[in-house]
This record gives C-alpha cells, structure tokens and sequence, in this order.
C-alpha cells in the first residue's frame, strides 16, 4: 500500500513491521508530508482492536492531529489481530513485550524518525505503555497511560481484593469473539482465509486461563507495574474518569510514579478525554501535543510543572439517568498525597446514624439477599446512560445503611475512602460490599465509591485463609478513588452489604456478618478543605470523530428480571452497535452482543452467566461472522466452564471449536 495523503499530513495505509521470528505486525502510519527529508518523534499506539476497522475512527481523529504537529503516529495491531502474523495468546504476555520492543526499536530506526518514541494507549494500549515503559526501552521517551492500571490483579476486570468479577466472564466471551475475526482481504490478498483458519484454531480461552489463577500469583505480577514503580523513568501521564472503573491507577502513578508523573481524573466514562462523557471534557490533542512536545522534542514549555494530580469533583449527581454534564470544578494538588486532604473519621451507630462521634458500643447483623447490587452498573462503562449505577435505594434494601444528618455545608472528598471494622461471619468464606453514596434530599441515592472484600484475602492476595466462623477480626476495605462535593442539605451514606451480584461472584453458601460498632468500626474519608479551583480547557470540537454512514441503529438495553415463580433474579444486556460503515475502503462492521446473569436470592449456587456476541464484516459480496458463545456455572467446589466459537463465510460454515473444562474454587 502505497501513502495517502490528507490535509497537512500523509498516510501509510498498511505497513509490515518485520519481527525476529518471521512473523510481521501490521502498522498504519501518519506522517507529516516532509517527515523524509526532516525526521520527527513518533507515538505508538499497540493494541489488539483492530486499526482497520476496531480503533480507525478515533485514530482518525487523533493522529492527522499529531502529524500535523510535527509527530509520527503508528497504530500497530497485536500478533494475530488485525492483520498482523501470528496467533493471539493472552493480554499483556511476554510474546506481546517482546514484540512490542522490537516494534520500539524498528521505529526509530526509520528514516522519518528522530529516533525518539512516545507511547500512548487507552485499556490495554494504556496498560502496555507503562508495562513498556517499566522495561526500559532506550527509544522510549514519554508515555500517556488513559483508562490503565497498575495492578492487574485489584485493579482490572478480573479481580477485586479477591472477589471474582462478572467482567471476567463477560471480557473473556468478548475477547473470544473479537480475537476470531480475519484479516480484511483487501489488505493480505489471498491468504485471507488461511490467516483466519490459523486463528480460529489456536486462540486460546481466556476465562481458563483467569480463572485458573484465583489468588494473587505471578501470572498477576506479570505486567503489575506497582510491582516496581522505579521501573519506570521515563515521564508518564496517565489519565481516568470516576465513571469509569479505571480511577485509582492516576493517583496511584502520582504518588509512587516518580518526580515526573502527572496523573488526571474527570468525570469520564471508559473513553479519550476529547470525546468522553459526561462533560466538561478535556483538549486532549492540546494535552497530548504539549506533552509531547516537552519529552520527545525538549520544549521548555513548563509541562513538568504541571500539578501532579488534577481532578475533577462532581456535585449533586441524579442517579441512572442519561449525563450530557456533571455539574462541579476541577480542582489541582501540587503534590500527591497532599497535605491538603486530611482524614476524616464517621462511625455508624447502631440506630443507623452516621457521625463523627463514636456511639455506644452495639452489633448489626446483615444477610443479603443474593441478588442484592442489581443497581452496580457495569465495571468499566462505555455509554455514559444504562452502564452507569443506577439509584442506590434498590440495593440498599438488602443491605445495613449508616447516614449522616443533612449536611449543613458541602464536603468535599477527594482520595480513597477506607472502611475498617470489626467483623464476623457464620461460614469460613464470605463477601463484604461496601458503598459510600450521596444521599438527595429527596431520598434517591448516587454511588460516589465502593469496594469488596472476599475475607479470606483479609490478610492480602497472596495467601487467602478462611474466617472462623463467629470469630471477629478486623478487616479494611479500601473503596476506589473519588472526587466528591456533597451538597448542603444532602446526607452521606456508608451501605454494607455481604453481596454485590452480578458485579461480584457469590461464595459457596449464604452468609450473615454481624458488625461490631461504637469506636470499632469506622469509614474514614478524604476531605479536602479548599474551596478553590483550575480552568481545564475543553476541545475547540464538540464532536472530534469522523462521521461513518449508519446502516442500521444501535440499541442497548438493560433490564433486570424478578421471576417469581422460579424464585430467580435475571440481570439481562443486549448491545447492537448497529451497522456502519467505514470511508474510504468500505467496510462495514456490527457487533451484537447479549448477556445474562441469574441466581436465586436464597441460593448462591444458583448464579450462572451466559454471553453470546456476534461480530460481522462485510463489503460488497464478502461477508463474514463470528460467534462467540459462553456459560459459567458453579457448585460448591468447582466451576463450570463452556465455551465455543463459531465462524461463518457467507452462510457457509467455516469452523467450529468448543472447550469445556472444570476449575477447582480457591476459597472464592
């Protein structure tokens, strides 16, 4: 493929990066016109979405963007995804590193390079720009890390403090679905369908994999970059929402990433700041360029003087319901932790209050109900209406409720919110959920934060031990990050909850913990006592992505099913993307996908999930799909797995492969 030019910039359509092993990695690069003659930084983005027709739009808005600036952009698709050699194995594995250090190199060894790279990413391109970045590729300068983490195991889809997450089942079917698609002939000719047949063959079944390593273990440690934050020396901006279920790694790189480490939390979803809801929004393009500029270019443009943490603190959120906007300021710390947030104890009483003075000493007791957290939205959230958490008084009817009186002045929290209590339990394995909600004067609830516990990880990842049953221990949860006003008139509220389905697996058997009060147990916030605030500037485009043509609508619904004759509860998904289709060379692609979670409120072993998501592809007489089907299942030892993946030429069945396999609990 030859270049394509466009206003102020040229582009490489499709580009084969050579690899040691023979395999080749397909690239599309953005180049400013005279990049020959005058050699420029570049920025790598290397992921498995598919720079074709996956990741294309937002490419398309970004880097002309960065080429026009005077950088090289090259999207680089993961081996065996897109059109790059090779099969799929596993996120963040030792194949994609080494791959991606000689993607690094090959780069800056191109004519049109300085011979200085930058990487960026968001999800998994966020995630593999730190992992790189921490194995110190001597060409890489800078990363912008956007909706990442620093810990796989706590701080991904999988886990949570050793609580399984629903994400888990519902990643892997997507990830079965999305690893199985072809490469576009019209990119690798011929060879099209014998790429494809080698994939179908060897993708692996990621929920085997995460499920066979329940504790925090090696495979975890692998790619955690907190593990060693030294590792990293290279400036790092790393960027997440508080919609979004990626919040703690931007703190997280501030506090322990090192003198040039700048961290950003809006009030995003799972998406690039430039185009993410709720607004305001950020000029990413601007952010980025200047970043850029500062580490890859040495502009003494004053970049490492920015704050190390700038966030932005929502005020009086309606719960589950569609947010344009969230009203609220952004606020900067000079340093992360600051000494401007202090801590801020609230005990609960056993009358259900919530105050700064510790009661007199009592016990409350809780059992949820199994189905209790149908409010919990989605972990990490795409559309900023259905995926949000919905109104808290629906899980709040299962769970033990602490309030304050109504605030007589606003609060504002910024930081990691830490429930310590003195607990025990009837079984030797349970669950604790914690939430810390705003309460509106009218009654409904938003969720500002929460966190789980499996309290057999009470004591850490590593080396799980079951409770005694009726033994009080002490145990901490520590909720995500937040940036929080609580309004005047309005009331914070600590939930406690021993389920948080479907967000969180249910452990064997139905448990009761009974909590002791008074000073023993207490929810210790962030407060942060400034009333001041910072201008992030917003994008001079409100709507920055190309336009595709729409074929078909999309749909997305939500529903939750309270089926009592069968005494069970249904959390159902359904999510067309509809049809579009891409300019240019034509592709047309949809993605359907239904989910649905069940179990009974008195039976834990009852919970089972089931997925389907269909991916199709099309131009002219060429059509192709895939079918990635699920199911997970559990009695008290074991967990049930299924799976299959289907591929279809026209109506012409192409492959099939199905795994079923049996995973042993480990105190889960």
């Amino acid at each position: 493929m030859g270049f394509k030019p466009g206003p102020g910039f040229i582009e490489l359509e499709n580009e084969f990066i050579p690899l040691e092993d023979g395999r080749r990695l397909a690239a599309r690069i953005w180049l400013p016109p005279d990049a020959d003659s005058s050699p420029v930084p570049a920025i790598l983005e290397y992921l498995p979405y598919r720079k074709r027709d996956g990741t294309a739009q937002r490419d398309d808005a970004t880097y002309p963007a960065f080429a026009r600036a005077g950088y090289a952009g090259v999207r680089v698709d993961i081996s065996g995804t897109g059109e790059s050699d090779g099969d799929f194995d596993d996120e963040y594995s030792a194949r994609e590193h080494a791959d991606a250090l000689q993607v690094i190199d090959w780069i800056a060894a191109q004519s049109w390079c300085t011979g200085r790279v930058g990487m960026m990413g968001i999800s998994w391109g966020g995630f593999n720009s730190l992992q790189l970045a921490a194995l110190g590729p001597a060409p890489l300068k800078a990363v912008i890390a956007i909706g990442a983490t620093v810990d796989r195991y706590n701080d991904d889809i999988h886990y949570k403090n050793g609580c399984h997450l629903y994400s888990n089942f519902s990643w892997s079917n997507t990830m079965l679905c999305f690893a199985s698609r072809p490469p576009d002939p019209l990119l690798v000719g011929g060879r099209w369908r014998e790429s494809w047949k080698h994939r179908l063959k060897t993708q692996p079944f990621p929920l085997e994999t995460w499920l066979s390593h329940q504790r925090r273990d090696e495979y975890w440690k692998h790619g955690s970059v907190c593990e060693d934050y030294a590792a990293i020396a290279v400036p790092s901006m790393v960027i997440g929402g508080f919609s979004d279920g990626y919040t703690n790694a931007p703190p997280a790189m501030a506090a322990h990433g090192g003198a040039l480490s700048r961290a950003v939390n809006g009030p995003w979803i799972h998406k690039y700041p430039h185009f993410a809801l709720p607004r305001p929004r950020m000029n990413f393009h601007a952010e980025a360029i200047r970043w850029w500029d500062r580490w890859l270019k040495d502009v003494d443009n004053g970049m490492e003087r920015l704050p190390a943490y700038r966030a932005y603190l929502s005020e009086n959120v309606r719960p589950g319901r569609y947010r344009d906007h969230e009203a609220g300021r952004w606020v900067a710390e000079r340093d992360w932790p600051s000494a401007n947030v202090t801590h801020r104890a609230l005990y609960p009483s056993s009358r259900h209050g919530l105050a700064d003075t510790a009661q007199r000493e009592g016990l409350a007791r809780i059992c949820s109900p199994q189905d209790c957290g149908v409010a919990c939205g989605e972990f990490f959230t795409l559309k900023p209406d259905s995926e949000l958490s919905a109104d808290q008084r629906i899980d709040d009817a299962g769970s033990l409720t602490f309030r304050t009186e109504p605030l007589r002045e606003p609060l504002d929290i910024l930081g990691r919110p830490i429930l310590s209590a003195v607990v025990s339990i009837d079984k030797p394995l349970g669950n604790v959920a914690a939430r810390l909600v705003d309460v509106h004067p009218d009654g409904s609830g938003h969720r500002v934060s929460w966190g789980v516990l499996n309290l057999a990880h009470r004591r850490g990842n590593e080396h799980p031990e079951p409770m005694t049953p009726g033994r009080e221990e002490r145990v901490e949860i520590v909720l995500d990050e937040c940036g929080y006003r609580f309004l005047a008139g309005h009331r914070v509220q600590l939930s406690i909850a021993t389920a948080y389905w479907p967000m969180i697996m249910p452990p064997p058997e139905t448990v009761t913990a009974t909590v002791r009060l008074g000073a023993h147990t207490r929810l210790v916030l962030p407060v942060r006592a400034d009333d001041d605030g910072i201008e992030v500037p917003e994008p001079d485009d409100p709507d920055p992505l190309p336009p595709y043509v729409r074929h078909t609508p999309p749909d997305y619904r939500r529903v939750v099913e309270k089926d009592l004759q069968e005494n069970l509860t249904r959390y159902r998904v359904y999510d067309d993307t509809g049809e579009y289709e891409a300019p240019g060379h034509g592709m047309r692609t949809r993605h359907v996908h239904e989910a649905c979670w069940s179990i009974a409120p008195d039976d834990p072993l009852t919970a089972t999930a089931t997925g389907a998501y269909v991916c199709h592809m099309s131009r002219g007489d060429w059509r192709i799909r895939t079918v990635s089907e699920s199911r997970l299942a559990c009695d008290a030892q074991r967990f049930h797995l299924y799976a299959s993946v289907t591929a279809w030429e026209g109506e012409r069945l192409f492959n099939r492969r199905t795994w079923e396999r049996t995973i042993a609990r480990d105190r889960l």
